[in-house]
This record gives structure tokens, sequence and C-alpha cells, in this order.
């Protein structure tokens, strides 16, 4: 009853929220439909724009069967809605551009085009910044499920990846921080819930129970033993060493000894050697966990490693669900692989194969604990309470058996404030948790425990809106207060919390500094949360998140394994590290003359001279066609559909993700099926084809110019001056590329690496998109008209300093967008 009584209780808070009845968040959830329909005068346009656009446009755009679907007869003086909004913008994009009217088919006058331009810009500002003014930028917003999940272990000193608990998120321009897209269901109540109990559990768990941390140290004979009843997948006893072959067989290498009682984060350390490597390498082997049984099939990376002939230590942190166990095998797909005979391997000693192996020689696992010690847990949970065991119940209590029932009451309230200041981000007065606070005394007085007591009220706390949901409070012009700000910060960077150092700096009003606020990002990207900042970023940025969506065809791609795949990520998550910690020119992103390799991936790009497993910076031929991001094996992967790639969707990637020129959906009036398809005999002529609807034409000169560049790489990433076709059950060389084309500011280019040259000289262009990009990722609203001035702004600032990734991330953090409502 008691429980019940806690969740009622959270559940009506969530509802509330849901309902719009919690006072200070009632402004957020206005409608522009409500302001439109209390005021109808504020959102019309002149007259004039509209008589500009129905003359000019009426001859090609009249009626439903306009070209580009787009009817000028039905444009209105009504901006209100998102929708019209959006209409118009696009339509002052493309009249500024010269785009529309098309120049051959018009005789409007310049002075009559920079007219339109600047009356219609100036009243779409006005429209958005009125809007801006009563309802706010963004709108309400709460926490991802990786926010959450980090806000939960960094709140209670836990480690749990909570984040499995939710359901997936839907992404958004590619992310999935946007508000407008984050839905609020009675499934995704249940599972904040689970969350919240899942976390409580887990520190309430690690406060009162005694250590039991796992620790094994295995030698050969260890590692090889195998389990009564197993088949024979374990490693095999070989002169002294547990000895894994290469081989194709599932789950061989599994080491059973190493299936954990209990889930939780171990460090793991592998002591081994290689064995009859290749002639021209090493052994690359991989780590990873699983059930490793055919009813579980799936197994989580945990690492990968080059096995030399003489013995190295090497070292990976992971999480190990209960049940699983470390897998360890030599991976590198271009390894002769041993035969197979009834489910075992072994003959790669036994034969003059020469198959290669990998002989491990000791393995320590050590169940860690990144959230916190136990001590920072008490502390979190009971403050200065002293901890006393209680033999019945096999635990630990917070000893308050010496206090009064009131001293008892007055120490929750307490416990309950400072707890709720640290969940809800800002000071929480005696008003906003007197209900919670309530309703844990009555269960105390109720003959509920202290601990019951208070875990209750903590529950509540962290189903409250005020934590679920980013409350920023804003004075008249729309300014965030400090404690919102910090917020802001926090999550963009680390997504978590704010830390001590930051409530401190918010609690003295310090954060409305530019200079205090540029001090708080440099020491959070150095934190051990703001470490992970490029990554988290990149992966929504570039789609790096979708890396295992595909899998290239082997017959196709037969240098490609996993190995390859995570060398190609932290290619692109060391190069951009280094242009945030180096403040490297924006262009570098695109035209550098190095990258990052290990040598595994080196050789699948075929750049020889480098050795070792770690990822280092190469300086690149002058010839070669990788550096810069269009290079890299995780861009060129997510970019592609498998098996093959398209120019239109490397083109539409390229447009939207590095240009920041949006690609509209076909129109409705275009066939699913590209328009007269016949004599086409590559896709190149394809594409001719296909713009040779007028329908297509506007949006297709900005897809595949650089869609056809990026048709030098294959769908794995490798270089390749010809497309191959099927023949019978082989694949066969087809025609050449053609990588050249004609960007949409005339610029044209013959090759790959001209191509990356002519993108490098728009450093304005790039350093735009990128701004945009971070604002849109640390607010959680789109960019709206409204603020490209500031955009525009950050690039004046940021020019001195060649359009620097770091300046321009501290210009972002100092912009209007990201300091106001």
């Amino acid at each position: 009853m008691k429980r019940f009584r806690s969740w009622l209780l959270a559940v009506w808070l969530a509802a509330a929220f849901l309902l719009g009845s919690i006072g200070p968040v009632e402004a957020v959830a206005a409608s522009p439909e409500a302001i439109r329909d209390s005021d109808p005068r504020w959102s019309d346009l002149p007259m004039r724009s509209v008589t500009f656009l129905q003359d000019s446009c009426i001859d090609c755009h009249d009626g439903p069967g306009g070209e580009g679907g787009f009817d000028a007869s039905n444009v209105t003086q009504d901006a209100s809605s998102h929708a019209s909004m959006h209409q118009w913008v696009r339509i002052v994009d493309r009249v500024r551009s010269g785009e529309m009217p098309p120049p051959e088919d018009s005789e409007i006058d310049e002075s009559q085009r920079r007219q339109f331009l600047e009356t219609t810009s100036r009243r779409l500002i006005s429209i958005q910044r009125d809007q801006i003014r009563r309802v706010g930028r963004v709108r309400a917003r709460r926490l991802t499920n990786e926010q959450l999940e980090r806000t939960l272990q960094d709140l209670l000193c836990v480690d749990l990846p909570l984040s499995r608990l939710m359901p997936a998120e839907q992404r958004t321009d590619g992310f999935v921080h946007l508000a407008d897209a984050q839905p609020m269901s009675h499934f995704q109540l249940q599972s904040h819930l689970r969350v919240v109990d899942a976390a409580l559990e887990a520190a309430f768990d690690r406060a009162q129970l005694p250590e039991d941390d796992l620790e094994l140290d295995y030698g050969p004979e260890k590692i090889a033993d195998k389990r009564p009843g197993q088949r024979n997948r374990s490693p095999e006893m070989r002169k002294g060493a547990a000895v894994v072959w290469s081989s194709g067989l599932v789950f061989y290498g599994r080491i059973p000894r190493t299936e954990v009682r209990r889930s939780g984060w171990f460090d793991i350390t592998l002591t081994a050697s290689c064995l009859k490597a290749p002639k021209d390498g090493n052994v690359w082997c991989s780590i990873r966990s699983g059930e490793c049984v055919s009813s579980a099939p799936l197994m989580t990376w945990v690492g990968g490693f080059e096995a030399t002939p003489e013995p190295k230590e090497v070292s990976f942190r992971a999480w190990i669900p209960a049940d699983h166990m470390i897998e360890v095998r030599p991976a590198d797909i271009t390894l002769k692989r041993g035969r197979q005979k009834n489910g075992q391997v072994g003959f790669g000693e036994l034969e003059p194969q020469n198959v290669p192996g990998v002989a491990m020689h000791r393995l320590v696992m050590r169940q860690v604990h990144p959230g916190g010690s136990v001590d920072e847990v008490r502390d979190r949970l009971f403050g200065s309470l002293s901890m006393k065991w209680d033999p019945k119940a096999k635990r630990s209590r917070p000893d308050v058996a010496s206090m009064s029932p009131q001293q008892q009451s007055d120490e929750l309230g307490r416990r309950l404030s400072f707890f709720a200041e640290l969940a809800y981000r800002r000071p929480a007065g005696p008003e906003s948790i007197e209900s919670i606070v309530q309703l844990s005394k009555s269960l105390l007085r109720d003959g509920a425990s202290f601990t019951e007591a208070l875990r209750a009220g903590y529950r509540t706390i962290l189903c409250s809106p005020r934590f679920l949901y980013f409350v920023e409070p804003a004075d008249p012009s729309g300014r965030l207060d400090d404690w919102a700000v910090a917020s802001r910060l926090s999550y963009f960077l680390t997504g978590s919390m704010p830390d001590k150092p930051l409530r401190r700096a918010a609690a003295e009003g310090r954060l409305q500094s530019p200079r205090q606020r540029a001090n708080q990002v440099d020491r959070l990207l150095r934190s051990r949360r703001g470490k992970s900042f490029v990554a988290d970023f990149a992966d929504q940025w570039l789609d790096l998140v979708n890396i295992d969506f595909t899998e290239p065809d082997r017959r196709l791609h037969p240098q490609f394994d996993i190995l390859v795949q995570n060398g190609m990520l932290q290619e692109t998550r060391c190069f951009l590290q280094q242009h945030f910690d180096e403040n490297l020119p924006v262009t570098n992103l695109f035209d550098a003359d190095y990258t990052f390799l290990n040598e595994r991936l080196a050789r699948f790009y075929d750049i020889p001279g480098v050795q070792g497993d770690q990822m280092r910076p190469v300086q690149l031929d002058p010839q070669s066609p990788r550096g810069g991001l269009f290079s890299q094996g995780s861009i060129l992967k997510v970019t592609a559909a498998g098996n093959d790639t398209s120019p239109v969707l490397r083109g539409i990637w390229v447009s939207e993700r590095l240009l920041g020129v949006e690609i509209p959906p076909p129109p409705a009036s275009v066939p699913a099926v590209e328009p007269d398809i016949r004599g086409a005999t590559t896709i190149r002529e394809l594409l001719a084809k296909h713009q040779s609807d007028s329908n297509c034409a506007a949006c297709h000169k900005n897809i595949d110019p650089p869609g056809f560049a990026l048709e030098m790489f294959d769908a794995a990433g490798q270089w390749r001056s010809h497309y191959v076709r099927k023949d019978g059950r082989k694949y066969v060389q087809a025609a050449q590329i053609d990588p050249s084309g004609v960007m949409p500011d005339g610029h044209s280019f013959d090759t790959f690496q001209t191509f990356r040259s002519t993108m490098a000289d728009q450093p304005e262009l790039l350093a735009s998109n990128l701004a945009q990009k971070l604002l849109v990722y640390g607010t959680g609203a789109p960019i709206a008209f409204a603020d490209r001035e500031s955009i525009q702004s950050i690039l004046d600032r940021t020019k001195a300093d060649q359009y620097g990734v770091r300046s321009i991330l501290h210009e972002v953090v100092s912009s209007d967008p990201f300091l106001t409502k």
C-alpha cells in the first residue's frame, strides 16, 4: 500500500504536467494557434510580398499541378503556422539565391527583387521573434534516454546502463534532442518509472549490502577449462597456452569460466601473443561478450587488439551482463582459417596449414564502479548518518534509533530538500517539494522505516516533471537565469546534470559572463563526461549511430570486418577530437592532409608504413584520396545502402549534414519510380533522365554533384575506379566511374580531390553549418529564420581564427539562441 501511494503521486505529478496544470511550464505549452487566435494581426506579411510572388511565379506555379508541387496562387499573408512559415522561408531563400524566378524566364527589376527580400525577411524575423517572446524558442524539452541515464548515474553514484530499459528514440534531422519530436506516451511514462526504480534499487543495494565484487585471475589452464557437457568451442591447451585458431566457427573462443553471476563493469586485462602470424603482419583479434549460445546469438563489442609474437598486455573496460562470458578470437577476415570437425578446430598446429592463432597466457577481470565508491553512494543517499548492520534484514541501515520521531522527520525533510535541488538542477523552494515531503513523513508515521520513507520521497522527486523536463525560467526579455544556463551548458557538453563547480558558478551568478562561460566550457570538456562530447555529437550529427545498420557483402568486400569498422569509428572520433582540442580551422575537416589510423585500418585503406593497434595521426601522400571527413570509412559506410552506393543518398547527406542545405522530400506529383529510365546504362545517365523532370531538377542540382564525387568510394569505404556488376555467380568490372560535377554556385570539379578542395574553399558556409548543428544539439530547437543574424554574428567573431572549431563552440554558448528561452 505504501509503495502504491508513492507510485500514485508520481503518476499524478507526471500527468499534471502533461495536462498543463503545473504553473511554471504553462507558458511553454501555449501553441502558436492559440497565440494567433488571441491576436490575428501579428502574423500577417505585407500584401506586396504576396503580390510580388504571385506576379512573378504564377506562370510556372499555377494551381496544384505547379512545378515542384508549388502553387503560388495558394500562398497567403498568414505566416503563423509552422508550415506556412517554412514555406515563406523557402521562398525567400530561393529568391535570394537567384533560383526563383529563373533568370532566363524573369524580367524582374533588381530593385524589386531586393525590396521583396528586405521587406519579407524583416517581417518574417519580426513574426518569429514575437513568437519567441511569447512562447519561447525552445518548447518543453525532456531528458533524452542517454541524458536520463547519465543524470541518474551521477545523481545516485551508480553505473547501470539504464538507457537499455527505455524505448528507442525518434531522430529528427539527425538529433534526438529536438523538443518538438519528444512525445510522452503512457508506455514511455511506464519506462521512466521502471528506469527510476532500477536506479534506486542499484543505489540502495550498493549502500546497504556488503561489497561482493567479482575478481578473476586465470592462467592458461583455467582459460581453456571446459564445463561438463559443453561442446569444444573453448580455447585449447597447446604448449602451455590457451589457444584459439583463426576460424569461422560461431562462438569459438568463448571462455566459460568468465561467465559472471551479476551484471557490472569490469576492467579486463589479457596477456596474449600470436601463433603462425602471416608474413606481412600480426594477428588481429577481437574481444566480445555474450551468452555464446545459439538461443542468444548477439555479441557485444568489447575491443580489438593486435597479437604479436611476444606476449603483450591489453586492457579494456566493459559492461558485462549477468550470464555473459568473454569470447577472444582472431577476427581479421583476411587470415587463413582452420578446418572444422565435430565442432572442433585444433588442426592449426597438427597439420601444415599455417593457420594463425592467438595464445592467451593470463586473463584478469576485476569488477569496478565508475559511478562512485560505497562511501559516495551512502553520502548521496543518507548524508552524514552513520550506518548500522541489521542481521535480520542482512543489510546496513542508517542509524536513526537514537533520534526522536520529530528528529527523524526533520532529517527526512533535509535529505529530500538536498536531493531535490540536485535532481531539479536549481534551488528547490519549500513549496515545490512540500507535497513530497509530507508524503514521506506520512509513511514514516504509518510505520515505514526511515529508509523506506526516504526512498519513496526520492522516487517521487525522480518522477516529477521538474526532473524529467528542463525548467528554464527567463526574464521579460527571454534571457535564461544562471541555473538554466548551467543546465544547458552541462547537458550540451556532458549529457548530464551540472557538477559541483558549475552549480557554484550558477549560485554566485557568474554564468552571465562570456569569460566565465568560456572557462566552464573548457573545464567541462576536460571532465570525465566531457571527454565523450565529440563522440556524442558526431554520432548524431554525422549519423555514426547507424554504423551497424548494414553489413557489406563479404564477396564484394572481402577485407571488411568488425576490426575495420571499429577502426573507422575511432578514425573519425580522433580526427574530430583533435579539431576541438587544438581549435583547428573548420576547412581542415574537409581537406586535411592526414588522418588517424591503426595498422588494420591502414591495410584496409592500402596505406603502407603504419604499425600497431593504437590510433595515431598519419601524414598522407599528396596523391592519396584520404584525408578529411569525405574519405573516412565511417562516413562512407553510413551513407551507403548496404552493398550499393547511391549518389542521391550521399548527396543528400552531404547537403544536409555538412553544407546545411535542406533537401525537401519529393513533391507529391513525382512518382516513386524515376521518370523515363529507358536506355539508361549508368547511374549518371539515370539521374540525368531524372533531372529532365522539372519537379526534380531544383533539388538534384544540390544533390548530384557531391553524390557523384563520393562514388569513387564503395559501400565499405574503399577507393575504386570502376563499378562492378554481377555476372552469374561472379562480380566483374563494369563501367568506369565519372566523379565530375558542377556545384550550384558554378564551381566545377573533375576528380574527387578537386571536389574536396572546392568544398574547403567555402569556409563561411562550412562554419555556418557547424554552428547551426551545435546550436540544435545544445538547445533542442531547430534553427529559425530569426536565428540567422546570430549565426552570422558567430561567423563574424570567429573569422579572425579561421573559423576555429573551438572558437565556434565558445561563440555558440554565448549566442542569443543558446542563452534565451
